[in-house]
């Protein structure tokens, strides 16, 4: 059968010697050896000409996506390690958030670089959070200063004490007021003591230390006061309007023991003020010298 030819084309085996779509004028033949077809793509000018990418395997790809993963966890880990340092130097301004909620496993990771960051972020939370407040620590020698001056404020306050029951007198008039009458025979009976006269009301205070072994009514005085006496005497304060002191009570010189009055048999309001030695009754006066007093 007769074979048509087209004006500008020839048979070459069933190949057709028309020029690529898109070639430009001038292009290599089809036909052309591979080496001029290499040489006229790579002087074909490219700029505005779409480029098309060598395609690559889903293994290559993966293994890329491996490779940023790997990466991206270091620099996570390396940037959590500091974490601390800046948290430690922001601590006086507050607390430092360091994560807004839960890690988030990254995309292509089976718990590796995931879970480091996720443990890096809970215990910085952790450190920020629990962190103790560090109070002053007082040194030793700051212990040792304040024990000393506790002991030395102690024997202060205790040499006080001593110096001021050394200065304490052991012996006091009974009463201020005027000496009415003596020691002795009186209108003829015997009068065993001596009476200082005062209002109804002025003070009447122990002449000694001692213990009160008697408060109370008191046949001829109305209401009395005894007090045994440290030195073994006892002393008697008769014709009292009120007491100020109970039995048993431990007295010192001067202390209130009661009030100047008139009950009894009186004449007046006074104190009357007797000494006695066991079954005697001494007179006042001498024992009251004895001891450094006067009432007249």
């Amino acid at each position: 059968m007769a074979r048509h030819r087209s004006t500008g084309h020839r048979s070459t085996g069933g190949r057709s010697s028309t020029p690529a779509l898109g070639s430009a004028q001038g292009s290599p033949p089809v036909d052309a050896a591979p080496h001029d077809i290499l040489q006229a793509i790579a002087a074909y000018p490219r700029t505005g000409v779409a480029r098309h990418r060598a395609a690559t395997s889903p293994l290559l790809r993966g293994r890329v996506a491996t490779a940023f993963l790997t990466v991206g966890a270091a620099v996570a880990v390396g940037h959590l390690t500091q974490a601390p340092v800046a948290a430690s130097t922001t601590a006086a301004s507050g607390p430092v958030s360091l994560a807004a909620g839960p890690a988030t496993p990254l995309a292509g990771t089976t718990g590796g670089a995931a879970t480091v960051r996720s443990a890096s972020l809970d215990s910085t939370r952790l450190d920020a959070a629990a962190s103790p407040n560090v109070l002053p620590v007082a040194k030793a020698a700051d212990v040792v200063a304040l024990d000393q001056l506790v002991k030395s404020e102690r024997m202060s306050a205790a040499r006080a004490a001593r110096e001021a029951e050394a200065r304490r007198p052991l012996y006091v008039l009974p009463a201020v007021g005027t000496f009415t009458s003596g020691y002795g025979h009186r209108w003829g009976t015997e009068h065993a003591g001596i009476d200082i006269a005062n209002a109804i009301g002025t003070p009447i205070v122990s002449v000694a230390d001692g213990v009160v072994i008697d408060a109370g009514a008191a046949n001829g005085f109305g209401l009395w006061v005894r007090v045994q006496n440290t030195d073994g005497t006892v002393a008697v304060y008769g014709h009292v309007d009120e007491i100020r002191t109970a039995v048993g009570q431990q007295v010192r010189a001067g202390d209130l023991i009661a009030t100047m009055g008139n009950r009894g048999q009186s004449t007046g309001p006074h104190l009357h003020f007797e000494i006695h030695l066991g079954p005697l009754k001494l007179d006042p006066l001498p024992w009251l010298a004895l001891h450094g007093l006067s009432v007249r």
